[in-house]
């Protein structure tokens, strides 16, 4: 039976724009409702939705799928919706959290087999980031399909450079199912030096930088910013980047096809209908997380063990004319800063409108600044670890610079922290530019 999907709106626009889909299955029908804040009349669709466009890219394949809880058409995974379709999914690729996305961040996940669909799932966060010879034996292609949140610390696109390596490595088509940014609407944030590259941050962009993982693939492949090491040496002499066609491109034989989102442009404001880890529960903590995400790299509870991560943070020996929370332990958050201990600092939850107007497109400083004047041990405010006798600081990692550390230690104020940023921010965005799929802000 062939593959039929009708959207039809709903005409009642004080509902928010409800989207009804229809996905006809052998012998099931499964109805799923799709909430946008669009500014357009369409609801945004992302690229799974577009099942005519990739299906017969994989009739008669075995698919190696990277996916989470966020791989969904509808409220239905899509693991289980090609499964239907009589899709072969030969392996599940899991990232940061794992596929089921209940894992605390930076656990380490081994490999499994999934209980609810029998198929193994092999982990490529914690003792490796992407597929090797072995992992892909028995798979003819490979598919991309997680929801990100367009900040650089957060690990998806750091996993996707890992699955486009190990693509071009081992001769793999790739299709990459695109989805919205839910941060897609600004560009903000220090730019990342080479030197501080780590799994939290792989290349030279700002914190937010104002891209879906679709173009964030075309930029990697354009810029030639993939590790090269794993690319056979008489292909890397031989080869160029190739004509981009469309939303595909050709590098070696490496073949990508991307799906991209419908309705979707860098002025919506995308609203996730699952959520994308344990401590990003909801918008709120989305909108926020660019800017107090830099807790992680500080002796400063980021909120993990509360109702509300990413939107309270605070340290037990900050003034107790502060809010005060207490961190416990959660899915997601087993071992928080501070578990069970009172804390005092400061709750920017608020519904999402407020916090949009609230950060005006740009990453806050001013909680970061405050928390590092009124911490009474200005030595231990950053983490460090000793490594080769030096400290190494997290802190450093997340900001891609030293520059941050010394500006907070020195006093300076947000304003010159900001414009310290914008001669690195224009160059980025003159690059980013090239890369666009959908209309920019």
């Amino acid at each position: 039976m062939s593959t039929l999907i009708k959207n039809k709106i709903l005409k009642n626009h004080k509902m928010k724009q409800w989207l009804l889909l229809f996905i006809l299955l052998p012998n099931k029908i499964l109805f799923a409702q799709i909430k946008t804040v669009n500014s357009s009349t369409l609801p945004i669709l992302p690229g799974a939705y577009q099942t005519e466009q990739y299906l017969p890219l994989l009739k008669g394949k075995r698919v190696g799928i990277f996916a989470n809880q966020t791989s969904t058409i509808g409220t239905t995974h899509l693991v289980d919706s090609l499964q239907h379709l009589g899709i072969t999914i030969a392996k599940v690729f899991a990232p940061e959290h794992g596929f089921r996305g209940t894992a605390d961040a930076g656990e380490t996940i081994g490999n499994y087999v999934d209980k609810a669909t029998g198929i193994k799932v092999v982990s490529l966060y914690g003792k490796k980031h992407q597929p090797n010879a072995l992992d892909l034996y028995d798979v003819d292609i490979m598919l991309f399909d997680i929801q990100d949140v367009g900040v650089r610390f957060y690990t998806f696109i750091s996993s996707l450079q890992g699955f486009m390596e190990s693509a071009i490595q081992y001769n793999k088509r790739l299709i990459l199912l695109d989805r919205p940014n839910p941060n897609g609407f600004y560009v903000d944030g220090p730019v990342l030096e080479k030197e501080f590259s780590s799994f939290v941050g792989m290349q030279p962009i700002p914190v937010v930088y104002g891209m879906t993982e679709g173009e964030y693939a075309k930029m990697l492949l354009g810029e030639k910013w993939l590790d090269w090491k794993y690319i056979r040496k008489e292909d890397k002499e031989s080869t160029s980047l190739g004509q981009i066609l469309g939303f595909e491109e050709k590098h070696t034989n490496f073949k990508l096809t991307i799906i991209p989102c419908k309705h979707y442009t860098h002025t919506s404001k995308y609203v996730l209908p699952i959520n994308p880890s344990p401590n990003l529960p909801d918008m709120a903590s989305i909108y926020w997380y660019p800017s107090t995400c830099f807790f992680e790299g500080t002796n400063i509870s980021e909120g993990r063990g509360t109702e509300h991560p990413f939107c309270t943070f605070g340290h037990p020996s900050l003034p107790d004319t502060l809010f005060s929370f207490v961190p416990i332990s959660k899915t997601g958050a087993k071992s928080p800063k501070f578990k069970d201990k009172k804390c005092f600092g400061w709750n920017v939850f608020a519904p999402s409108n407020a916090i949009l107007r609230k950060l005006n497109n740009r990453l806050q400083l001013q909680y970061l600044l405050k928390a590092y004047q009124l911490y009474p041990s200005k030595d231990s405010f950053f983490i460090s670890t000793i490594s080769g006798g030096q400290p190494e600081y997290f802190f450093n990692k997340l900001a891609g610079n030293k520059e941050l550390m010394q500006q907070i230690k020195a006093g300076k104020s947000e304003a010159e922290i900001r414009k310290s940023w914008q001669p690195k921010l224009a160059s980025f965005l003159a690059i980013r530019k090239k890369y666009l799929l959908y209309k920019d802000f």
